[in-house]
């Protein structure tokens, strides 16, 4: 276990200095235009939410912490793994020649990814919150800690999601491009990261929480504003982990023969 253990730190340690390497200045350019489309959305929620008072539960300071914490914690709440470029690239061929499991390997990856931005976006983001007329901090600590927890979990579905999508693609034997655009669009619409889905006109935000997108972002989001009940929205993401882990396992394992088509 120690081994193993050791492995994956190594790898999460390789992936998180591999961006800074040589392209640190094309890194703090990401950081720049992510912190001014974090002001731009704060700017418009100011603007639409004036004089509006409490909107589907919401009030102006909770959509503004919201937004904030959406942006802070963004690569974790995408859930995003290499998966896609490694089908594009035929890496994948190399991760079953690794002494770690591909499952493994995928999330250590990921984790080591989410350092820079951690480190050099997050956490200043967090810092200036106050400076940005945003109050960072929880509801309370008790939704703090329901947040920790219902972000693991939306970790989860994410890379559940990432697997299943891959392992529909080398099934239908659609581009790597396909992938992402139909990952990306469904994230950004049906998960809550970009518009909490209670904002969202007809009520349509009634009936996209309960689809495993909204336990990606809407979920942990809730709960750290305190506008969702950890009793109503842990017990789904849970249900959502599982099914989706154990379908998206299944489905890999049988398709994952057909990387030959892919050049893997």
């Amino acid at each position: 276990m120690i081994t193993l253990l050791h492995k994956y730190g190594k790898t999460i340690a390789i992936v998180a200095t591999q961006s800074l390497n040589d392209a640190l200045w094309g890194l703090i350019g990401d950081f720049a235009l992510r912190l001014f489309h974090v002001a731009i959305l704060l700017s418009l929620w100011r603007t639409v939410m004036a004089g509006q008072g409490v909107v589907a539960g919401m009030s102006l300071e909770a959509v503004l912490t919201y937004t904030m914490v959406a942006a802070i914690f963004a690569d974790q709440l995408a859930g995003r793994t290499r998966i896609d470029d490694d089908l594009w690239s035929g890496n994948i061929a190399n991760r079953f020649l690794r002494p770690m499991g591909i499952y493994g390997q995928m999330l250590a990856e990921m984790v080591g990814g989410w350092i820079p931005g951690l480190l050099f976006f997050a956490l200043p983001l967090l810092l200036i919150a106050p400076l940005l007329g945003v109050d960072p901090l929880p509801a309370t600590w008790t939704a703090g800690l329901w947040f920790l927890l219902s972000l693991a979990l939306g970790v989860a579905v994410g890379t559940a999601l990432d697997l299943f999508f891959a392992a529909c693609m080398v099934f239908l034997e659609h581009s790597v491009y396909a992938l992402q655009r139909i990952r990306t669009i469904l994230t950004v619409l049906l998960s809550g990261r970009l518009v909490p889905l209670a904002l969202l006109p007809w009520g349509l935000g009634d009936y996209l929480e309960w689809l495993p997108f909204a336990s990606l972002a809407s979920a942990p989001l809730r709960l750290y504003t305190g506008t969702g009940e950890p009793r109503d929205l842990i017990p789904l993401q849970v249900i959502w982990a599982v099914v989706l882990w154990v379908g998206a396992h299944a489905l890999w394992c049988h398709n994952r023969e057909r990387l030959v088509s892919h050049g893997g």
